[in-house]
């Protein structure tokens, strides 16, 4: 009896049909999307009931990156628990050094805290690092008083 060998055109242990695995292992990492890059943060930490009216707002800006924002200006808009418009104020932060946190607190005269439902941060106009706006995130403390963007 003669044995009948067949070949398969793979070498031993075989990558014939493991191509397509081989090929998409190679491009895992470009499929994966980036870690993110550490971003800025402004944080609403707490709002605080001011004697004789109005309302203390207390800001965090936490700075993990390594660029300084010399001068932080921030366009805020408060809404009131009815959703309109209560008040637009534009706060200047002052700098934020490279890899810092910092509070910045102001004073919301006329205002009281119970009646803030939310603010937005309407723009960054400026940070020392164009375009602001997209190099900040936004976070809130404060319950059911949001901080967006």
């Amino acid at each position: 009896m003669q044995a009948v060998m067949r070949s398969t055109g793979s070498a031993p242990g075989g990558v014939r049909g493991k191509a397509p695995l081989l090929a998409l292992l190679l491009l895992m990492p470009t499929l994966l999307p980036a870690a993110a890059e550490p971003r800025a943060a402004i944080e609403l930490n707490r709002l605080e009931v001011r004697e004789g009216g109005g309302c203390r707002v207390w800001l965090l800006l936490r700075n993990p990156t390594a660029i300084a924002h010399e001068r932080v200006r921030l366009d805020l808009l408060l809404f009131g628990r009815d959703g309109v418009v209560a008040r637009r104020m534009v706060v200047d932060a002052g700098a934020l050094p490279a890899e810092k946190t910092m509070a910045r607190i102001f004073d919301v005269a006329g205002l009281d805290c119970a009646a803030i439902g939310s603010l937005l941060l309407n723009d960054i106009p400026a940070c020392g690092a164009e375009p602001c706006l997209a190099q900040f995130t936004t976070a809130s403390r404060v319950p059911g008083v949001a901080l967006e963007r």
